[in-house]
């Protein structure tokens, strides 16, 4: 599949320990700022209930569902035992602290 290396803004615009959304026409993409400035993106629904992951709470390399608690991995996207799933991640780059999300080439940010 080929990717489109899109810009979607500066680290400075995820908080540290937070997330800021993307929407794209293919659905929102969480972006996800670590403690030590590592930007991870996944798709902004848990595998469990589709809760708004860009609402949890970051900790370390996981974020936590707001709706049921469930930890998914910023790494890998796979939900953290004794729980199964997994959400879809987007590769993401780092370019001058521009902030590059790998999306699919049919897959458009949103705009407004």
């Amino acid at each position: 599949m080929r990717i489109d290396w899109m810009d979607v803004g500066t680290i400075a615009d995820v908080p540290v320990l937070g997330a800021r959304v993307v929407r794209t026409a293919d659905g929102d993409i969480a972006v996800f700022r670590t403690a030590d400035d590592q930007i991870f993106a996944l798709y902004d629904r848990c595998p469990h209930k589709g809760g708004p992951l860009s609402e949890g709470i970051v900790h370390g390399r996981s974020v936590s569902c707001p709706l049921h608690n469930w930890v998914i991995s910023l790494e890998t996207g796979a939900v953290e035992g004794p729980d199964h799933g997994c959400a879809a991640q987007i590769s993401v780059t780092l370019d001058g602290g521009r902030i590059l999300l790998g999306l699919p080439r049919a897959t458009r940010v949103a705009h407004g």
